[in-house]
């Protein structure tokens, strides 16, 4: 990122802060890291990423669109250049039929791209957080 002169901005929800803990845990990270968001709650994802309650109330907080959503006001709200959110179930309640824990999704954002994708990892709580976490960092290194 540095090399690039890109900086990056996280929005974690299921992930509560790993992917910052994991970026900052390398020396000279602040270089390239500005800043992360954890919002676990619905609420926290309205008021400091701009998630609109309709998109809450009709795809849910586990959806592409809530992930996309998340990264792009992420972007907007930071002087990040590069943006992942991170939003899931893992577990080991809150699984649905439609959304079993394992549930993940995330999106990456950079200026108007945009991708999500939507990801079901297996394990408990700790396995799926851990496989998030590393499934995000790989999407920026792929991004770049």
């Amino acid at each position: 990122m540095k090399k690039r002169g890109q900086t990056l901005v996280t929005a974690e929800s299921c992930t509560g802060g790993w992917v910052a803990q994991a970026v900052t845990s390398v020396a000279g990270s602040s270089e390239w890291f500005e800043r992360a968001y954890v919002t676990y709650s619905n609420a926290a994802k309205r008021e400091a990423l701009g998630v609109r309650a309709a998109t809450l109330a009709r795809h849910g907080a586990v959806s592409e669109r809530t992930a996309r959503e998340m990264a792009r006001g992420a972007l907007k709200r930071s002087r990040g250049t590069i943006a992942l959110s991170i939003t899931g179930i893992a577990g080991p309640g809150g699984g649905s039929p439609g959304k079993p824990v394992g549930t993940v999704c995330f999106g990456w954002a950079q200026g108007r791209r945009i991708h999500s994708e939507t990801k079901r990892f297996r394990g408990g709580r700790a396995s799926v957080r851990r496989q998030s976490v590393i499934h995000a960092l790989r999407g920026v290194l792929k991004w770049l």
